[in-house]
């Protein structure tokens, strides 16, 4: 009985400690602030919360004026921005392609 108890002790001190070492995400709405900084004035297309290489992001897609795609990754812990990617619409589509596929 001593040892159960002592289990649930030593399993709650063990989730209560990775708790308190997590970070919060920086939520959708702040990463979007960050992510149209480098994409002013340019249309929102798609955004979505993802784990990408080992990593949580927040992906945002912006609609180019020449029908091109400007991608905007932010680290959802730190807020940074990762990445800056420009797809053309044919890249666009075989990507969607790849995902359909994925999902299915």
């Amino acid at each position: 009985m001593k040892k159960i108890i002592a289990l649930i002790l030593v399993g709650l001190f063990s989730i209560g400690a990775l708790a308190a070492n997590a970070k919060p995400k920086i939520g959708m709405k702040r990463a979007q602030e960050i992510a149209s900084s480098r994409a002013r004035g340019l249309q929102l297309k798609a955004k979505e919360l993802e784990h990408e290489k080992g990593r949580w992001i927040y992906s945002f897609e912006f609609k180019n004026r020449d029908g091109s795609i400007r991608e905007v990754n932010v680290d959802a812990y730190t807020g940074k921005i990762i990445g800056v990617e420009q797809e053309d619409p044919k890249k666009e589509a075989v990507e969607e392609k790849n995902e359909k596929k994925g999902k299915n």
